[in-house]
C-alpha cells in the first residue's frame, strides 16, 4: 500500500516527508484493519508534520479523520463486521485506570495515545483502530463529508461546549476553518447568535452563507460585546482581543492543540469581571458520540477541498497557507 511517512519534521524546505510503498499493516488481537475512504487534513497533522509538535513515533503517518471500511478484524473483537463503515479519531487509546479516566475526564489521561502522533494514522490506503475507539458514522453524508467530523467537528464540540455559551447567546468565533464551520453551524442551531472574525475574506463569505450574524477581519471587535468565544486560528495574539471582546462573565476557550505566544494580558482589560479563559485537550469518546449523534439528527453542510492520497504535501502547503475553505480531505 502507499503511506505518508513523517521521517524529519520540520518546514517545507527541511522536513523530510515522504509517500512510501510498504505493507499493509497487520491488525491487532483488539483493533480493526481499515480500509482507508477517505482522511481529513487537519491543523494538528500540519503540526506533527512541521515539527510544533514533538516526535512522538519516528516516521509516523498522520491523519486522525479517518473514514474507513472494515477489512479485518483481530480475534478479540466483537459488535463489528467486514464491511462496516467506521471513523477514527484523534483519540486512540487510554488507560481506563487513572483518577482522569475514573470521573470520565478521560482526554486528560496521561496515558493517552493519539491517532497519527503515537500510532499511524489515515495518509495511507490502510490503517488500524482499537476496536474500542472506532465510531459508528451518521447516515447522509459522503465520505469526504463524514471525515472532518472526526476531529473538526468532535473537537469543535467540544469546544463550544467548553465555551459555557448560554441559550440563546452570542458567540464569537476567531477563525473559520474546518472546525470552526462546524461548530459554528451547531452553536446555529441550538439558537445562538455567531459572530465570525477571520482575516479570509472567502471564509468571511461562508460563514455570512451559513447563517453568521456578521463576519468581520479577526484583527477588528464584533459588532456586540460576547458571551462566549472560541479561539480556533492557533495564533496567540488573538487572545487580548477575544478576552476583550467578551461581555462581563464570558468564557473563551483556546480550540487548538498549539498556540503561538501570548501576548502579556491587562487584568482590567482582558480578565476583570470575571471572564474566563479556558484550553480544550483532545476529546472523550463521550464527545464524539455526542456530536455524531447531533450530526444524524441535524444535518450539516461540510465544506470539503478533495485531494488525491498522493497530494498530501500539497493539502498541507494549502491548510498552512489559508487556501482550504471548510476542510481539506485525501481520498485514496
Amino acid at each position: 500500500m502507499h503511506a505518508w511517512r513523517v521521517f524529519r519534521p520540520g518546514p517545507p524546505a527541511t522536513r523530510k516527508f515522504e509517500l512510501r510503498n510498504e505493507p499493509v499493516p497487520d491488525v491487532g488481537d483488539r483493533e480493526l484493519l481499515l480500509r482507508v475512504l477517505a482522511c481529513g487534513v487537519c491543523r494538528t497533522d500540519l503540526h506533527v508534520v512541521e515539527g510544533d509538535l514533538p516526535v512522538h513515533r519516528a516516521g509516523v503517518v498522520p491523519g486522525h479523520e479517518v473514514v474507513g471500511e472494515v477489512a479485518a478484524l483481530g480475534p478479540h473483537v466483537t459488535g463489528f463486521a467486514v464491511g462496516d463503515r467506521v471513523g477514527a479519531a484523534w483519540l486512540r487509546a487510554t488507560c481506563g485506570e487513572c483518577a482522569y479516566c475514573r470521573r470520565g475526564a478521560e482526554n486528560l489521561c496521561p496515558n493517552s495515545r493519539y491517532t497519527g502522533w503515537d500510532a499511524d494514522g489515515g495518509y495511507a490506503r490502510f490503517t488500524t483502530v482499537p476496536a474500542a475507539y472506532a465510531h459508528p458514522l451518521p447516515g447522509g453524508y459522503s465520505v469526504t463529508e463524514l471525515a472532518p467530523l472526526l476531529c473538526a467537528g468532535i473537537i469543535g464540540y467540544r469546544a463550544l461546549r467548553r465555551s459555557d455559551l448560554p441559550r440563546r447567546g452570542r458567540l464569537g468565533v476567531y477563525g473559520f476553518g474546518a472546525s470552526a464551520h462546524l461548530a459554528a453551524q451547531v452553536a446555529l442551531a441550538e439558537g445562538a447568535t455567531v459572530h465570525v472574525l477571520t482575516r479570509s475574506a472567502q471564509a468571511r463569505q461562508l460563514a455570512l452563507d451559513l447563517g453568521a450574524a456578521s463576519a468581520r477581519d479577526a484583527t477588528g471587535p464584533p459588532p456586540e460585546p460576547l458571551d462566549a468565544a472560541i479561539l480556533f486560528a492557533p495564533v496567540g495574539d488573538l487572545v487580548p482581543p477575544a478576552l476583550a471582546a467578551l461581555d462581563r462573565g464570558g468564557t473563551l476557550a483556546i480550540a487548538g492543540i498549539h498556540l503561538t505566544d501570548i501576548p502579556p494580558l491587562n487584568y482590567q482589560d482582558h480578565l476583570f469581571q470575571e471572564r474566563t479563559l479556558r484550553s480544550v485537550t483532545a476529546n472523550t469518546r463521550r464527545d464524539a458520540r455526542e456530536f455524531l449523534d447531533f450530526a444524524g439528527e441535524h444535518h450539516l453542510r461540510i465544506v470539503t477541498t478533495a485531494y488525491s492520497l498522493d497530494q498530501a504535501d500539497q493539502a498541507l502547503a494549502d491548510l498552512a497557507a489559508d487556501r482550504v475553505t471548510g476542510a481539506a480531505v485525501l481520498v485514496p
